[in-house]
C-alpha cells in the first residue's frame, strides 16, 4: 500500500470514529474498518454552522392620538407634528435645548454667513449637496419652492397659509441647491416658523396638475416617499402605523430598523403598555402615572416646549352672552380654584399658568400673578354684570339667559377630572356648566368639517397650546384668522377681535430689537391677563417616558425625536 493510500485510509478512520463517538456518546466501541479498506477514501467538508439573521431592531412608541393626515401642512396635530423627525424632517430642528440644529441645509442662514440680508428682507438658504428621496429621487430647491406654492395654493385646504401668506413675498430657486426666501417685510421670527416638512414634487406636482389641488392625494394618509431616516411602510387605522428604516436615507443610517406606533384609547392603556415593557416610548400622561413609571424602568424626561393648559372662551357670535362680558370672564378665573387643582390632581409637580407664554422664556411677564381663587369677588363681578338668579333655580341668568356654559375637552383622564372639579366650583356661585367631551381627532377638527371648537359649538374649550416654540410668535389671537366659510382655515378659534391686540401681534413680528419686542409681548399678555381672554390651568411641560432598553435618547421640546438616529437598543 502507497504513503498517499496509508495516509487517507488514516484519516477516513479517524472522522468515522469521530462520527461513532459522536453518535454514541463516546460509549466505546470500536470503529470497523469499512469495507474495501485497501481503496483510496476521499474526506468530504463538513457543511458550516448556519448564523441565524440578528433580530431586527424595533422600537415601539405608544400613542394616545391616531393621526389625521401625515402631511405636514394638513394637520395640526401634536402627534403628527413630532412625528415628522422620522420620515419627514424639517430643514433644520431643535436639539434638546432647542436651538436650530441644520438637517436639510448646509449651515442656518445668518447676517454673519450672508444667509440673512441686512435689511432682513431675503433669507438665501444653501442645502445639502447629497440629499435625496427615499426613492432615490434628489432633493433639490425645486421641492421648496413646489412646498411653499402648495401652502398659499386657494386649491389646497391646509392647516393654516401662516407665515408664508402674508409674510413671503416669493420664494425662488437660483440653482438647484439654493433657495431664496423674500419677504414682504423682515420677518423676525422666520427660523421658528419656516419649512416644518417638505413636500415632493415629483410626487405631488402630477396630482396638482391633474386635480388642482393635493387634498386628495394619497400621499397624505400614505407617504411612501420621505426624506428622513426612516420611510412610512403602513397605517393601519384604529390599530399602528410602521416606519421602516429608509435604505436611501442620505444623512448617518439610524441604528433601529423601525419605528412601531401603536394606538391606544386612552392614558391606561398607555401605562399598562408602558410598565409591562410592551411598549418603549410613551408621552401625554399624568403626574400621578410617574411613579409607577419609573418603578419599572421608564425614564422621564421632561422638556420645555412652549406649552400651557388652559380654557379658550369663545367670545364670538352667536356664542353665550355672558362671555362678550369681561366681568363674567373674570368672574370664572376667580371662581375655579386652580392651586387646589395643581396640588391635588398635579400633585403639586406644575403651578397654574398665568399667560399663555409662561412655558416660553423668557417672554413670560415676571410682574404677572395668576388670578386668585376668590368665590366672594367672584360673584360680585357676576352681580355687577347682572347675572343673578332670579328664578332660584340655583343657576344666575339675565334677559331670560340661563347662565349655562358648555365645557368641553378630549378625553384625557386628566381633563375629565378638571371638569369634574370645575363643575362645582362653578355652580357654587350660579354658573351651570354642561360637560362634553371628545375624541382628539374630532375636537381638533377645523372650521371647514365642523369641528366643535371652530365653530363655536362650545363656550369653553380646553387644551394645551403654545406659540409658535421657540419663538412667542402666535396667529392664533389675530382679527384675520377667524374662520369664515370663505377661509375655514383660519385659526382664531375663539373667534377673538381686540384691537389693540391685533396692532401689537402684527408689530412684533417685525421688531428686531429684542427687548423691545419683549416688552410689546408683556403688553399682549396684558391685555389678554386684564380681558381674561385666556385662562391658564397649568403649566405644562411634556413629559416622555423612555423604556431603559433604548440607548442615546436625547429629547427636544420642538422636534422631539431630533437625534432618532442615534437611538439604539441595548443588546
Amino acid at each position: 500500500m502507497s504513503v498517499t493510500k496509508r495516509l487517507y485510509l488514516l484519516l477516513s478512520l479517524l472522522i468515522v470514529a469521530a462520527m461513532v463517538l459522536t453518535a454514541c456518546g463516546g460509549g466505546g466501541e470500536e470503529a470497523q474498518e469499512p469495507a474495501g479498506g485497501g481503496e483510496e477514501l476521499v474526506a468530504t467538508e463538513t457543511p458550516s454552522e448556519v448564523v441565524p439573521p440578528a433580530e431586527p431592531k424595533v422600537a415601539v412608541f405608544i400613542f394616545t392620538q391616531e393621526f389625521d393626515s401625515l402631511n405636514p401642512y394638513y394637520t395640526n396635530m401634536w402627534f403628527s407634528e413630532i412625528t415628522s423627525s422620522l420620515w419627514d424632517p424639517w430643514a433644520w430642528q431643535f436639539d434638546q435645548d432647542n436651538l436650530p440644529v441644520p438637517v436639510l441645509l448646509a449651515e442656518i442662514p445668518s447676517v454673519a454667513n450672508g444667509g440673512v440680508s441686512s435689511d432682513g428682507m431675503q433669507l438665501t438658504m444653501h442645502l445639502r449637496p447629497d440629499l435625496t428621496w427615499s426613492d432615490g429621487e434628489p432633493i433639490t430647491s425645486d421641492d421648496f419652492v413646489f412646498t411653499y406654492e402648495m401652502i398659499v395654493d386657494p386649491g389646497n385646504t391646509v392647516a393654516t397659509t401662516y407665515p408664508y401668506d402674508p409674510e413671503v413675498e416669493s420664494v425662488t430657486a437660483p440653482d438647484e441647491t439654493t433657495v431664496v426666501v423674500t419677504f414682504s417685510e423682515p420677518f423676525i421670527p422666520w427660523v421658528a416658523n419656516l419649512w416644518h416638512g417638505l413636500l415632493p414634487a415629483h410626487v405631488l406636482r402630477p396630482v396638482f396638475e391633474a386635480e388642482g389641488s393635493i387634498d386628495g392625494a394619497a400621499w397624505n394618509l400614505a407617504p411612501t416617499v420621505g426624506s428622513g431616516p426612516f420611510v412610512f411602510e403602513e397605517w393601519e387605522s384604529g390599530s399602528f402605523a410602521r416606519f421602516v428604516r429608509n435604505e436611501n436615507y442620505w444623512g448617518e443610517a439610524p441604528k433601529l430598523d423601525e419605528i412601531f406606533v401603536r394606538f391606544v384609547p386612552d392614558d391606561a392603556a398607555q401605562i399598562n403598555a408602558l410598565v409591562a415593557g410592551d411598549g418603549d416610548v410613551g408621552t401625554f400622561f399624568s403626574y400621578s402615572d410617574l411613579d409607577q413609571l419609573e418603578a419599572a424602568g421608564v425614564k422621564i424626561f421632561s422638556v420645555i416646549s412652549g406649552f400651557d393648559e388652559g380654557w379658550f372662551f369663545f367670545v364670538g357670535e352667536p356664542g353665550h352672552p355672558a362671555l362678550k362680558d369681561v366681568r363674567v370672564r373674570q368672574a370664572i378665573a376667580y371662581a375655579f380654584d386652580r392651586f387646589s387643582l395643581t396640588e391635588d390632581l398635579l400633585l403639586g409637580l406644575t403651578t397654574p399658568a398665568v399667560t399663555f407664554w409662561d412655558m416660553t422664556p423668557p417672554f413670560a411677564d415676571p410682574s404677572l400673578e395668576a388670578y386668585p381663587y376668590d368665590p366672594a369677588k367672584a360673584e360680585a363681578l357676576l352681580d355687577e354684570a347682572g347675572w343673578i338668579d332670579s328664578n332660584g333655580d340655583g343657576t344666575r341668568d339675565k334677559d331670560g339667559v340661563e347662565l349655562v356654559l358648555t365645557y368641553g375637552t378630549t378625553d384625557r383622564d386628566i381633563r375629565i377630572d378638571t371638569q369634574a372639579v370645575a363643575q362645582e366650583q362653578l355652580a357654587a356661585v350660579g354658573i351651570g356648566v354642561e360637560l362634553f367631551t371628545y375624541d382628539s381627532d374630532l375636537f381638533f377638527t377645523g372650521f371647514g368639517d365642523g369641528g366643535p371648537v371652530a365653530t363655536g359649538e362650545i363656550d369653553i374649550a380646553q387644551y394645551s397650546d403654545s406659540p409658535l416654540f421657540p419663538d412667542a410668535d402666535t396667529y392664533y389671537f389675530l382679527c384675520g384668522e377667524i374662520p369664515t366659510e370663505d377661509y375655514p382655515d383660519g385659526g382664531n378659534w375663539q373667534w377673538l377681535c381686540d384691537e389693540d391686540l391685533e396692532a401689537l401681534f402684527e408689530e412684533q413680528i417685525y421688531e428686531p430689537d429684542e427687548q423691545a419686542r419683549l416688552e410689546m409681548f408683556y403688553q399682549i399678555e396684558r391685555i389678554m391677563y386684564d380681558q381674561m381672554y385666556w385662562l391658564g390651568l397649568w403649566r405644562d411641560p411634556d413629559l416622555f417616558g423612555v423604556n431603559e432598553r433604548l440607548t442615546n435618547v436625547k429629547i427636544s421640546g420642538r422636534t422631539p425625536f431630533y437625534n432618532i438616529v442615534e437611538w439604539d437598543i441595548a443588546p
